[in-house]
Order: C-alpha cells, then structure tokens, then sequence
C-alpha cells in the first residue's frame, strides 16, 4: 500500500505547486540534483545496493547457461557453510530486480519466498508445519506524474513533477505458524 506525501522540499514554485518538469529538462530516469541531496540515502538501502550485483550475477548466468534457483530447495549441512543468509535460511528466498521507469529508483531488489511451508533442520525438505512469508521495508521513492506547467491544469504531454511515496519492498522471508489448526 502506497502512501503520497506532499510535495517535495524545494521543489516548490512560490505559489505552492508543484515544479513541473519538461523532458529537455530533465531526461528519464534523471532526477533534479536538489531532490536527491535532501531525499533518503538511496545507495545504503538493501533493496538498492543489491541491484548492481544481482544484474552481474545474472549476465553471468546468461553466459553459463540457464539454472536459475526458483523452487523450495533441499538443504544439507554440508551446502549452506558458506552459503548467503538468503540460502542458509529455512525460508530461503531469492532476489529479482523490480523496474519501475515512473520511480526512482528506477530498480529496486525484490525478496521473492521460494518456499511455502519451511525447511526442516532434521531432514532439509520443505515442511508445511510453518509458513515462509516476505518481510517488507517501507522504502522512500519519488514517483514521476504528468503535470501543467500553467495555470490551465491541462497536463503537457511529457511533462511532469515528482511526488514523495513510501513503498513496501519485501527483503527477506521469515517462517511463521500457519494461521490456521491442521
């Protein structure tokens, strides 16, 4: 669930509306550099600071061949020493990169649950006596929407303002009791 702000700081006309922007002014995926000094520290989330490693990971992928982890995997001892907390969890999960051209960041890592029930630690397969489910960070975004740069209120093909919006982006899975009796 979305939630709007108001209007940026600094983004402002004197008269209390928001800056609309021309494309020549502000190319795609740009953002004007005084929104970005005063908006959260984007680079230090989770969900940002793993894109650039997750789009390597996956051109190497490409190279080697098809195999990507996308099922409830079965967990030995042996395999999860030097694994990633996402791999060594008995709520596993994955990350895919989430574009979205009308928000920046542009790309955002997703945690995606492979599992539904959990691993059991006696056998490492998937049992439905828990549940795995996301955990979500609410997330600072700017949103690009249309806008008139007069008086009209008619917007202008391309142009556009931006909006403060907090996102939730799922980080992590965790286990839980299922909500109902088996």
């Amino acid at each position: 669930m979305a939630r709007h702000g108001p209007p940026l700081w600094g983004s402002l006309h004197t008269h209390g509306t928001p800056r609309c922007y021309s494309p020549e002014e502000l190319p795609p995926g740009q953002v004007p550099p005084h929104l970005l000094a005063r908006a959260a520290k984007w680079e230090q989330a989770l969900p940002v600071a793993l894109v650039s490693s997750l789009e390597a990971t996956g051109r190497r992928r490409r190279q080697e061949g098809p195999l990507a982890e996308t099922q409830c995997p079965v967990l030995g001892p042996e395999e999860v020493l030097e694994a990633d907390i996402h791999q060594r969890s008995i709520s596993p999960w994955r990350y895919r990169v989430d574009t979205d051209e009308s928000r920046y960041p542009q790309k955002l890592a997703f945690a995606e649950c492979l599992c539904k029930g959990c691993i059991s630690t006696r056998t490492g397969r998937e049992t439905a006596a828990l549940n795995s489910v996301p955990l979500h960070q609410s997330l600072l975004v700017l949103r690009r929407r249309p806008c008139a740069p007069d008086a009209t209120g008619v917007p202008v093909p391309g142009a556009f303002t931006f909006h403060v919006e907090f996102i939730r982006v799922p980080v992590g899975c965790t286990c839980v009791l299922p909500r109902t009796a088996r």
